[in-house]
């Protein structure tokens, strides 16, 4: 990819609630100053970190985690869970786990464990994968999981008071109000997906994949 930055590895959360009747999904908005996507909503989530890959988790449902796996290092499909799961509740400060206690939990996840929590992937539903094009300051290899709020956020949805400071104006959208908002590009690319999906909640029957890269451009679907 010539001298342009690293392609990271991400994890992107999709909350939705009130599926049936009028629904939303959660979103927030990045910094003025922030170098990736400044000033647009969007939704929680962020690069793997090196440790993720040593998180605990019980085994991914499938078709999950084998679409995860495609065209994927190895392994790389519970280290995607655990930076959801981990990116989520810091940006958000809601908890994707059930009760348990975690007494040897790594540091950067202490604050997870003390609300009496383990991480829980049961609830992520993987729904789309698509590389940052060359050109921007950050790219990121990103995969996008849904959630239904109701069944996998094991705390207040409305209570945002242990969220960091990476995202402001944290709210619930109405999705037929979603497009008032500044989105990036790939974001209503996705959230089409997420209306399509509205009436079928289960797995999607493949998964989109957009990637591009200095001279091609790629779209295939995942289909495990």
């Amino acid at each position: 990819m010539g001298d342009g930055p690293t392609i990271r590895d991400a994890a992107t959360v999709i909350a939705i609630r009130d599926r049936t009747t009028v629904p939303r999904v959660l979103m927030g908005q990045r910094g003025a100053q922030a170098v990736f996507m400044p000033m647009k909503f969007v939704f929680p989530g962020g690069a793997v970190d090196p440790g993720d890959a040593a998180i605990p988790l019980p085994p991914l449902a499938e078709p999950c985690a084998t679409r995860l796996a495609s065209n994927s290092p190895p392994d790389m499909a519970p280290a995607l869970a655990a930076a959801a799961i981990r990116e989520f509740w810091e940006e958000t400060g809601l908890l994707l786990g059930t009760p348990g206690d975690w007494p040897d939990a790594p540091d950067d996840w202490r604050d997870f464990a003390a609300t009496g929590h383990r991480p829980d992937p049961s609830g992520l539903s993987f729904i789309f994968r698509a590389v940052t094009p060359p050109g921007r300051p950050r790219r990121f290899d990103a995969r996008f999981f849904l959630i239904e709020a109701e069944t996998a956020i094991a705390s207040d949805p409305d209570d945002f008071s242990a969220a960091s400071d990476e995202l402001s104006h944290l709210q619930w959208i109405p999705l037929s109000e979603i497009r008032r908002f500044d989105l990036p590009f790939i974001t209503e690319i996705v959230l089409a997906e997420v209306a399509a999906r509205l009436d079928n909640p289960g797995p999607p029957d493949s998964v989109p994949y957009f990637a591009q890269g200095e001279e091609d451009q790629l779209f295939k679907r995942l289909r495990g």
